[in-house]
């Protein structure tokens, strides 16, 4: 497929870069993983100011949505800095949520805020049996009033302790594994009912599993007809993800290479090999090849068509999820003993890189899911 972005967008595309490059080095970036909230409220705050929590907010609410190339382009740059903070779950899944389901006075009320940093929220979906199945829901939600109170568990909520409210999908009617009968509603953090038990992810992203006890939650959208939405929020998440782990592959290929250049044996840097180098050139094909599938995966993103959405981002899924495995083994491997070592990025990178290889359905997975819906389409 061709990509050929606008200069504005490119424009934006180098500015993200410097930014990150200039705030969110790697000595920064530890001393943010060394704390104990494990993010940034100062570096949320300039995202907010550089328009970048605004990119999937309708422009009615003052965003910038669609910003397909523009969200593309944040998240490489996000991807490459190991991001800690909750931009994909906050600004990317959850904020389409409420614009895809919420009513037009939810929309003024949430949105606005989630754009200027002022509220973060994030989604709480995924159950301890779930595994990646969006429709597996047995959370359950009962009406009380004019309010619903949800009860259930919900599993791996990534950023669940900055967040404010907490996107739970909830079922009021239908079997655990129906489409329809989902709804979502809107549950404050620390509302009475909602109990977190907070720890850090294999790649040190803050998160927490979700006990809702009779907690209180606000319905958002129609009750029972959410599950088309989350799908789709979910999906431009893992767009966001398959850019988010080509930033991670080209950073660990740059690290990778001038490593290469300054470890010396026999005298000579060790990049002089021709052994190594034919390594190295692996990598960068997996690299682009990656690269060229994130294209592919934003694009078709928001297609509505479901089927071929899925075929489409599955197919990128694959293919990036078997790059974060081979560069990631392979930049621990050529930098030596030195590459396991918590003082070099290397070794961050490749966490992340196979946190990000797992993230929203593993290679596996989508390589079942792509199958399937190849054959659904040969089938019609």
């Amino acid at each position: 497929m061709r990509f050929s972005p606008t200069p504005e967008q490119q424009q934006l595309g180098d500015m993200v870069q410097r930014f990150f490059a200039e705030q969110y080095g790697f000595g920064a970036r530890r001393k943010i993983l060394d704390s104990r909230e494990g993010w940034s409220r100062e570096i949320w705050t300039k995202m907010a100011e550089l328009g970048l929590l605004s990119l999937q907010v309708p422009e009615e609410q003052g965003g910038l949505s669609p910003a397909v190339v523009e969200t593309l382009f944040t998240a490489t740059a996000t991807g490459r800095a190991m991001l800690l903070e909750p931009w994909i779950s906050s600004a990317v899944i959850a904020t389409v949520l409420i614009r895809e389901l919420g009513s037009a006075q939810q929309r003024e009320e949430m949105l606005a805020p989630l754009a200027a940093g002022e509220r973060i929220a994030v989604p709480a979906h995924f159950e301890p049996l779930s595994r990646y199945d969006l429709r597996r829901v047995a959370t359950s939600a009962r009406r009380s009033g004019r309010n619903w109170t949800l009860r259930g568990r919900k599993s791996v909520v990534l950023h669940a302790p900055a967040a404010d409210l907490l996107l739970v999908s909830a079922r009021s009617s239908g079997a655990a594994d129906e489409i329809s009968g989902i709804s979502l509603f809107a549950v404050p953090r620390e509302g009475p009912g909602v109990a977190l038990s907070p720890y850090r992810t294999l790649d040190g992203v803050c998160a927490a599993d979700v006990e809702l006890s009779d907690a209180s939650g606000t319905l958002v959208g129609v009750e029972g007809a959410a599950f088309p939405a989350i799908a789709s929020a979910f999906d431009q998440g893992l767009a966001a993800r398959c850019a988010e782990a080509v930033g991670a592959l080209q950073a660990a290929l740059d690290a990778t290479v001038e490593y290469t250049k300054t470890r010396q044996q026999f005298g000579v840097p060790i990049g002089t090999f021709q052994a190594l180098q034919h390594r190295m050139a692996d990598m960068l094909i997996h690299v682009e090849q990656a690269r060229s599938m994130s294209y592919l995966a934003a694009m078709r993103a928001a297609d509505p068509s479901a089927r071929e959405r899925r075929r489409a981002l599955s197919a990128a899924k694959v293919v990036i999820g078997n790059a974060c495995r081979f560069v990631g083994q392979e930049a621990v491997q050529l930098h030596g003993g030195m590459g396991v070592t918590d003082e070099t990025a290397v070794s961050h990178l490749f966490r992340r890189l196979t946190a990000l290889e797992m993230a929203l359905g593993d290679t596996a997975h989508h390589l079942e899911q792509f199958v399937a819906a190849t054959a659904l389409a040969e089938g019609t």
